[in-house]
């Protein structure tokens, strides 16, 4: 580590790792938390029954291929619920009353905000070597989006962020529900077509409408928020895609049951280990992350598709992390 920078993350453009050695406030790792609720609550978009069977996964030429996108093969899912939205922050306020739960970035008393949505004379903060605009905030949480000056206010509709995968998985055993695997989150975002690399098809800005939330402008000092949102924005702002599911591309990368792998799916597909239950365990390897988040720009990171994935370690958080559940 370079002295006064924050570690450099692995993929620090999209979502940057929590160094091994950081710092943790008095009180402990973040726990499971106890299950209060009589029956898994319903989300607030309600559930999408999908019909499971084969599908394209994966594509042939992808922008990154260390991301290990390729080659595209087929998968296939058994039928499944998932969650029309990501899980919002008022969601995740009940959990947390409920349960207690304090979250990874609570317990280490800081995560990662991008830079950009600091107030001026904001105290200094480190930033990640590679990618200056994260910046290691004390006090930002999932309370606290920009930091401890910032709140919820106005975006309890918004997808909770700065949300562990250990968190995630805190949040479904209060809730009874799951993290789905990375087939199963592909074969959901795809919503019935077939190797279109956006929920919706081919083109980003179909006869130049926006269907999601992602940087416009010049990154990353720019966003001229042309698509309605700077930040994040409601879980249910765009169109759903063809199962009804909304914003499965831009707003915040989802984190999975998907471990790190060198393929499509590598680590969420049946018998490979992340099944649910059965995968490595809060602490272990890299988890994976799909979908991209609305700091995803062209020029730098071509995230925001429906193949597009990346990982990060269990306890990392930042401002464009969140999750959706299935059953």
């Amino acid at each position: 580590m370079t002295p006064g920078a924050a570690p450099e993350p692995r993929r620090a453009c999209c979502a940057p790792d929590r160094p091994a050695d950081g710092p943790r406030r008095p009180g402990g790792a973040a726990g499971p938390g106890d299950r209060t609720a009589p029956a898994p609550p319903t989300p607030r978009g309600g559930w999408r029954e999908l019909p499971g069977g084969a599908f394209l996964m994966g594509c042939d030429d992808p922008p990154y291929p260390a991301d290990g996108e390729g080659p595209a093969r087929e998968v296939t899912v058994a039928p499944l619920r998932l969650a029309a939205t990501a899980v919002t922050a008022a969601e995740f306020a009940d959990f947390a009353a409920a349960t207690g739960h304090r979250t990874d970035a609570e317990s280490f008393g800081w995560s990662f905000v991008f830079g950009g949505f600091l107030p001026d004379g904001f105290p200094p903060t480190r930033a990640a070597a590679a990618a200056p605009w994260w910046r290691q905030v004390y006090g930002a949480d999932w309370r606290h989006p920009e930091g401890p000056q910032s709140d919820l206010d106005g975006r309890e509709d918004h997808p909770v962020v700065h949300v562990s995968h250990n968190d995630a998985l805190a949040y479904c055993t209060w809730a009874g529900t799951r993290l789905p695997t990375e087939a199963e989150w592909e074969y959901g975002a795809r919503g019935g077509l077939s190797g279109a690399p956006y929920p919706w098809g081919e083109e980003r800005d179909p006869s130049g409408t926006y269907r999601m939330n992602v940087w416009r402008g010049s990154f990353p000092d720019r966003n001229t928020a042309d698509d309605g949102y700077a930040g994040t924005c409601p879980v249910d702002a765009f169109p759903p895609n063809g199962y009804g599911l909304f914003n499965m591309t831009g707003n915040v990368w989802e984190w999975t049951a998907g471990a790190l792998g060198p393929g499509p799916g590598s680590g969420s597909e049946p018998g490979s280990g992340s099944e649910p239950g059965s995968g490595p365990g809060p602490g272990s390897g890299s988890r994976v992350l799909r979908g991209g988040s609305h700091l995803c720009h062209e020029s730098y990171c071509l995230r925001y598709r429906t193949s597009a994935r990346m990982a990060n370690t269990p306890d990392s958080s930042s401002g464009n992390t969140g999750f959706r559940v299935a059953l």
